[in-house]
Formats: C-alpha cells, sequence, structure tokens
C-alpha cells in the first residue's frame, strides 16, 4: 500500500490518547486542547468517522464532556505508553480496517508520541497539533518536531476538519460549520 499524506475519511480512525481528568488538569493550554478535541469528536460523529479513546490505568476516567460526545465510548485501558502494544487497541484497529490515524491527546512527548511513532510503520499518521498537549510547552514543540521528521502528518483541527470534509454546500458542512464557529 501506497503511503501518502492526502487522506479521505472513509479511510480515517480518531484516537483520542489519554485526556483523563487527573492528567488534562496538568497539561499547558489544557482548555484549548479540551475545546479542539470536543470539536474533533463531534466531527467525527457528524461524518461517521469511528473513534478510539485510550485510558492510562490509574489517572481516572476520561473527561466526561468528551466521553459523552462519543458513539459507543468503550475505552482501552492501558499500562504501555505506546498503546499500539495493547492486543486490544491493535486489533480493534486492525479489525476497521482504515489505514488513517488521526491522533489526538495527551502527554504529547510521551503517549502520542510513543503511539505515532509504532503506528507509522504500517499507518498513515496525522498529528492534530493543537489538540495534543505536555505538561509544558517545551515538550509539546520537541514531540511535534520528532513525530514530524519520522513522517507523521501535523495537522490543526480546523485544517483536518476541512481536509476530511472535501466541499462545502453539504448538509455535513453546514452541520460542522457550527462547530467551528
Amino acid at each position: 500500500m501506497k503511503m501518502t499524506n492526502e487522506f479521505f475519511r472513509e479511510e480515517c480512525v480518531l484516537v483520542i490518547i489519554d485526556m483523563q481528568e487527573k492528567l488534562l488538569a496538568v497539561m499547558d493550554e489544557k482548555e484549548k486542547v479540551l475545546s479542539n478535541a470536543l470539536k474533533l469528536a463531534r466531527f467525527a460523529k457528524i461524518v461517521g468517522v469511528p473513534v478510539l479513546v485510550t485510558e492510562q490505568e490509574k489517572l481516572g476516567p476520561t473527561v466526561s464532556e468528551l466521553a459523552n460526545e462519543i458513539n459507543g465510548f468503550d475505552p482501552i485501558s492501558k499500562l504501555d505508553f505506546d498503546a499500539y502494544q495493547v492486543p486490544r487497541f491493535a486489533e480493534t484497529l486492525m479489525e476497521l480496517g482504515r489505514w488513517t490515524v488521526v491522533l489526538a491527546g495527551i502527554e504529547s512527548h510521551i503517549c502520542v508520541t510513543q503511539t505515532a511513532l509504532s503506528l507509522l510503520r504500517f499507518f498513515n499518521v496525522h498529528i492534530v497539533a493543537d489538540a495534543v498537549s505536555s505538561r509544558t510547552a517545551e515538550n509539546r514543540t520537541i514531540a511535534l518536531e520528532r513525530m514530524g521528521f519520522e513522517g507523521a502528518t501535523i495537522t490543526s483541527t480546523e485544517m483536518f476538519i476541512y481536509e476530511a470534509l472535501k466541499r462545502a454546500g453539504t448538509d455535513e458542512f453546514k452541520e460542522t460549520l457550527k462547530l467551528i464557529r
């Protein structure tokens, strides 16, 4: 399969990593990251993109506002920083048969990066830069640079949404505008 930076939403899965209340509370720009993760989850619902959610064990539940936006919310518990090392995560991802993984979540320099690096061996990986964070801005910046260098596409919430929509004038576009504005 040819790996490309272009994607089609029919080939995408959104993965939200460890957006847990205890962890989010200490993140840099936590309000912006949560707001953008919510936009991504709501958009995924509009266009039918599946969403996988991970939770690092012992750090509490996913932020309830986010969990409530995800159809069939069923978080995948993990101890590994790299979610792809968790059999349930890897199996679920393979069963979906989608080859573009869009990553959001925390922490950028730990779980997001390690998951992205593993996924890059088999998938196109897009990192939503304004929907990931770390405790420090420096760690987030270094993580984004590293993931981009390794081959991930660095994008933003709106960039991903508009690329997935492809065109204006549709009912999905009109519904999505309510999220963006």
